[in-house]
């Protein structure tokens, strides 16, 4: 049966880390499930589905939103527990919540290698809307110059115009809702600048010994001068002296310099994952 959690206890979180471990260890790469955000529900509404049978989590699907429009949907099913309806009942019942709060675009995160992930996608009529590869950095980054003429800060809601510009700049969009990124209490957005002047922007995030960089955007006409590979190291470097056992990142799979970059810099591609818009109209009927 299916559990609507608000917030998940300490012991809902040893659960549905067990069953992650469950699952990646079966299927291998890894699984996008946002903790910093899960650790951090603030118990207003239901954002996390669980099914649970014999007292052991056998199911969960989390939602992210990300603005008021935009929802991602990710989650997992223990291996001997598939095949039995679980995944399509856990998502028929996360598209309801997100219909009834408005969200106009909800998008569900497959693993490249998930047969039945992308066939729940496509029985419902999903479009690939863009696809990323996960990578890992399992030790500290290569080794290389630190550059005294870049500085890292945290960014405050002042930056929020020069944010939108550097982002929209490096991937031809702004984050959809960034004075909400910036009181995220698992994340930390940081100005990257040269000489005093903002040409960057990185979004850092800790949950225990998990650790991620996202959101990371280099003004295209301050790039390949090596400040994009020293921000990097620095932060990554930062995150493992802080206690972080490995460092996510995420690179859409057409932008061959960037994983070029990361690869060289110590990450590891874990998998690609596929991110498919599902179709709201018929259940806004």
């Amino acid at each position: 049966m299916i559990e609507f959690v608000r917030a998940l206890g300490e012991a809902d979180l040893r659960e549905v880390a067990e069953l992650e471990r469950r699952v990646v260890e079966a299927d291998g790469g890894r699984l996008k499930l946002e903790w910093g955000m899960l650790r951090s529900r603030d118990g207003q509404a239901v954002q996390d589905l669980l099914w649970r049978e014999h007292e052991r989590f056998v199911g969960f699907l989390g939602l992210y939103g990300f603005g008021s429009e935009t929802v991602e949907l990710s989650g997992m099913v223990d291996p001997p527990a598939r095949r039995r309806g679980i995944a399509t009942a856990l998502l028929d019942a996360g598209l309801a919540i997100c219909v009834e709060r408005g969200y106009q675009r909800v998008l569900l995160v497959v693993p490249r290698g998930s047969d039945a992930g992308h066939a729940l996608a496509g029985g419902r009529g999903a479009v690939l809307e863009h696809s990323e590869h996960a990578l890992r950095l399992f030790d500290d980054p290569t080794e290389g110059p630190n550059d005294l003429r870049i500085t890292l800060r945290p960014a405050a809601t002042p930056d929020v115009p020069e944010l939108a510009r550097l982002l929209t700049a490096a991937f031809g969009e702004p984050h959809r809702d960034l004075l909400t990124q910036l009181d995220s209490p698992s994340d930390r957005t940081l100005v990257v600048e040269f000489e005093g002047e903002a040409v960057g922007t990185v979004r850092v995030t800790r949950d225990q010994d998990r650790a991620g960089v996202y959101g990371f955007a280099i003004d295209p006409a301050w790039q390949r001068r090596g400040i994009g590979r020293d921000v990097l190291r620095r932060v990554s470097r930062q995150l493992r002296a802080q206690g972080a056992r490995y460092v996510d990142l995420e690179v859409e799979v057409d932008n061959d310099r960037a994983l070029g970059l990361y690869t060289s810099l110590g990450f590891t591609p874990l998998t690609t994952e596929d991110y498919y818009e599902l179709p709201l109209a018929r259940l806004h009927d």
